[in-house]
C-alpha cells in the first residue's frame, strides 16, 4: 500500500486547512489511518487522530480535539483531515500513516508512511 499527503499551505491563525490521504494498492477500508505531525526542531507528534473502528470510537489528540476532523471518502480512497481555527503552533510537517492493526497507530508504530505535507500557521 501508498501512502500520499497533500492539501499544505500557508494560512492565517484561525483559518482553516484540509490535508488529503490517498491511500493506492489496497482498499482504504484495509487500513486505519493515523495523522502524525513534526514540528521544527521538535519530535514527532500522533498520533493525532484515528477513525473507529475495533469497538473503539474516533480517536484525536487533545491537541486537536474540537478543531480536527477526519472523514473518508471511499470512493476516492482517501481520508481528510479538516483541520480548523489554527494556530500558529500547528505549524508543521503532516504525515498520513497506516496499518490493518488500529493499535499499531495508537501507539505510534504503523507499518506504512506516505510522505509530508507542510503546513505553515502565521500569527
Amino acid at each position: 500500500v501508498q501512502l500520499q499527503a497533500s492539501g499544505g499551505g500557508s494560512v492565517q491563525a484561525g483559518g482553516s486547512l484540509r490535508l488529503s490521504c490517498l491511500v493506492s494498492g489496497s482498499s482504504l477500508d484495509r487500513y486505519f489511518i493515523g495523522w502524525f505531525r513534526q514540528a521544527p526542531g521538535k519530535d514527532r507528534e500522533g498520533p493525532l487522530s484515528i477513525r473507529s473502528g475495533d469497538g473503539n470510537p474516533t480517536y484525536y489528540s487533545d491537541s486537536v480535539k474540537g478543531r480536527f476532523t477526519i472523514s473518508q471518502d471511499r470512493a476516492k480512497n482517501t481520508e481528510y483531515l479538516q483541520m480548523d481555527n489554527l494556530k500558529s503552533e500547528d505549524t508543521a510537517v503532516y504525515y498520513c500513516a497506516a496499518d490493518t492493526m488500529r493499535l499499531k497507530v495508537r501507539l505510534g508504530v504503523p507499518g506504512y508512511w506516505g510522505q509530508g505535507t507542510l503546513v505553515t500557521v502565521s500569527s
